[in-house]
């Protein structure tokens, strides 16, 4: 069993009462895991697994393969505010894409997993803008390695990652005055 403080960066539906919730987490780095039954009424899992959840998990891990057990969840930040502006739902989901582009599965990155908290707590509780996407593209390029003079940190990231997620024009667009 492990114990990590965890985000949900990502769910997807894997049966009709199941779903494979993915974590960035601050010891164990990107986990997939199984959260069975979450999606039944009376689940232990009921109203603990959304987006940008924050908070302390517990789970098993899987003897082959990337996909573990989900055993426990206790959320700590629930990040309300993220739910009340659009713009600030796309800006947290580009976060998210971005740093799981990043990093490699299951390789722990304790820094990165405090920015990405960071970024999504201040996103709660601020306004989103245009000067939030780029601190948080440098800041992750500095904790890459990738961080250059003469560039700006969406070409290095573009340069160490191939391609940035398909809604950063957009929100460019969005966050532009």
């Amino acid at each position: 069993m492990h114990s990590t403080r965890a985000i949900i960066i990502r769910q997807t539906r894997l049966t009709d009462t199941s779903l494979i919730v993915h974590w960035f987490t601050e010891n164990n780095g990107l986990v997939k895991t199984v959260a069975k039954g979450a999606r039944r009424p009376k689940s232990a899992f009921a109203g603990k697994l959304d987006l940008f959840f924050g908070g302390e998990i517990v789970f098993q891990q899987a003897r082959k393969g990337e996909l573990h057990a989900l055993r426990e969840v206790a959320i700590h930040d629930w990040r309300e505010g993220l739910r009340s502006n659009y713009t600030s739902t796309l800006l947290a989901a580009y976060f998210c894409q971005l740093v799981a582009a990043a990093v490699e599965p299951e390789h722990p990155e304790p820094a990165m997993h405090d920015l990405l908290q960071r970024a999504l707590n201040h996103l709660s509780e601020s306004t989103p803008s245009l000067k939030a996407l780029q601190h948080f593209e440098k800041e992750l390029s500095k904790l890459l390695g990738v961080a250059g003079e003469r560039r700006n940190a969406r070409d290095e990231l573009r340069g160490l990652i191939g391609r940035l997620p398909d809604g950063r024009s957009e929100l460019e667009e969005r966050l532009s005055p």
